[in-house]
């Protein structure tokens, strides 16, 4: 994350571009291997997606100080993040364990931030995709954020609304006896 921020303060994008790929590829070969091989912890679980959202977090508010990605998309990227995390922090306190497993469009999200962070990236370290291609990637991150923080808010809701009526039914029971 450091190097990456680095390049992109001093304006090397294409380092910055390259320094990414390589981030993206360690990423996607640490989690090849660790299902592969079931080198998978519960502590990696949280850790691996974590460091992930931390880096593109880190990269959007980046790009956008340098003028790169307007305010409002990446206040929906890390708003997204920050209503998750804060959503599983009150769910564990007042709930119990959380699954932390994404959902698929948690996942398509993930993957239009870092498509769309690519492509504001190479444009300007090689003037490549089009214009209308960033605006595209864009358009497509915001849409994902905001269906999958919905999602995310919804299956959290569902799931203490459950719990909660799990223990009013043990309560209930357990008053009717003596």
């Amino acid at each position: 994350m450091i190097p990456i921020s680095w390049a992109l303060v001093h304006h090397q994008f294409t380092t910055a571009m390259g320094l990414f790929a390589l981030a993206a590829a360690s990423d996607a070969t640490d989690g090849f291997l660790a299902k592969r091989f079931g080198w998978q912890s519960a502590i990696g679980a949280i850790l691996d997606p974590a460091a992930d959202k931390l880096l593109l977090a880190t990269l959007f508010v980046l790009l956008t100080t340098l003028r790169l990605v307007p305010v409002w998309l990446t206040a929906a990227a890390v708003g997204r993040d920050v209503v998750i995390v804060l959503g599983a922090i009150a769910y564990r306190v007042c709930i119990g364990p959380v699954d932390w497993r994404p959902s698929g469009v948690s996942k398509l999200n993930t993957l239009c931030q870092a498509t769309f962070i690519t492509g504001v990236i190479a444009k300007e370290g090689i003037a490549l995709p089009p214009d209308w291609v960033v605006t595209m990637l864009g358009s497509l991150t915001f849409v994902t954020a905001m269906i999958s923080g919905i999602d995310y808010v919804l299956r959290y809701g569902r799931s203490a609304w459950e719990e909660a009526a799990s223990r009013r039914a043990v309560h209930a029971g357990g008053s009717k006896h003596p």
